[in-house]
């Protein structure tokens, strides 16, 4: 017997006679394989008449949510076995999804049962009626969040519980630090207590023919995201780089704050190319380091310019230019990258 289709709504029905087509399967072979596989992937699926309300088809896992077998879901309708405020939310999105038949509608509900709430995402989509009429079944497949949220409010839990960790080690670390030497917020040395470091630092590289590497490092633009939450924001990234650059430096190592926005390595006895894998390393340590502020992974990264003493630079002018310079170029390169200055090379006499 030949059986006629609607020619609305329309795509939804031309790409399923066609794809049942392209498979020789009949329309019921194929609605009974879609159905296992749904089955098989876990969600709740229910088909309701959405005039009364009542079901006319639930599986297994859907009949399970109300403690009832299949069969005993069928016939009946949400407001014989929820509390009503549960009922009219999910009766008005049946309604919706029947007025937006063109295409499928998402909404999601909570679903209380034994004293556990229940979350779910809901797909809704008319079912198009053979003859052509108006439709009058919706086809609801349920997709439960409930371990998704618990995951995502764990992992907030996390991030606060981080936050005040970080936000108690730096409070106790501005209370025991020397502020006549190092910054506030950083934990670093200020300007001053640096020159001295470098100057020593040429001075006895010079005596004792070794080298030692100077790395000049800034922070790259902070995100939209970042700078909407003001000074706060900025400061707990400060904080964290603080952190980084100290627990990356040796005793014999200094690290400072320049400025505002710039900071400096001093690596003792360290040559440009292991003073290169350190500073790689650090820098991957930034991009990937966690930084809180309500709730919220700031996020950070930076770039560097690496220059050593005595192969790239003879002087402390030459060796701060030499850092600037390459830090520049790690900057024109996009930020996030660590760049070396260039080696000096003199012909000698022959």
């Amino acid at each position: 017997m030949n059986q006629t289709t609607p020619a609305l709504p329309s795509a939804r029905t031309d790409v399923a006679r066609a794809l049942a087509n392209a498979l020789e399967a009949d329309g019921i072979g194929l609605a009974g394989a879609l159905l296992d596989v749904l089955d098989r992937l876990g969600v709740l699926l229910g088909v309701k008449e959405v005039a009364s309300g009542r079901y006319v088809h639930a599986n297994a896992r859907m009949a399970e949510l109300f403690d009832r077998a299949p069969a005993g879901l069928v016939g009946l309708t949400d407001a014989e076995f929820m509390e009503p405020a549960q009922a009219a939310a999910i009766r008005a999105a049946e309604q919706t999804a029947l007025a937006h038949d063109a295409a499928p509608t998402l909404s999601e509900h909570r679903i209380e049962r034994e004293g556990r709430k229940r979350e779910f995402s809901v797909t809704r989509s008319v079912l198009a009626r053979i003859d052509g009429g108006s439709p009058r079944h919706v086809l609801a497949v349920w997709t439960e969040l409930t371990n998704v949220h618990e995951r995502e409010h764990q992992l907030k839990q996390a991030l606060a519980q981080l936050e005040a960790q970080q936000v108690a080690a730096e409070v106790q670390r501005r209370e025991t630090q020397d502020q006549s030497l190092r910054d506030a917020a950083t934990g670093l040395y200020q300007r001053v207590h640096f020159d001295d470091q470098l100057r020593r630092e040429v001075d006895l590289s010079s005596r004792e023919h070794r080298e030692f590497a100077l790395v000049s490092i800034a922070l790259d633009p902070f995100s939209a995201a970042v700078k909407a939450m003001g000074g706060e924001a900025r400061t707990r990234v400060f904080e964290a780089l603080g952190r980084l650059l100290r627990g990356n430096t040796r005793a014999m190592d200094a690290s400072c704050r320049l400025d505002e926005e710039r900071f400096a390595v001093l690596l003792s006895g360290v040559g440009l190319a292991t003073a290169h894998s350190r500073m790689e390393g650090l820098r991957r340590q930034c991009a990937t380091q966690i930084v809180v502020l309500d709730g919220r992974d700031l996020g950070f990264t930076v770039s560097m310019g690496v220059a050593s003493f005595p192969h790239t630079a003879h002087t402390e002018d030459e060796l701060m230019t030499a850092a600037d310079v390459a830090l520049n170029e790690a900057q024109k390169r996009g930020g996030n990258h660590v760049a070396l200055a260039s080696i000096r090379f003199e012909l000698g006499a022959t």
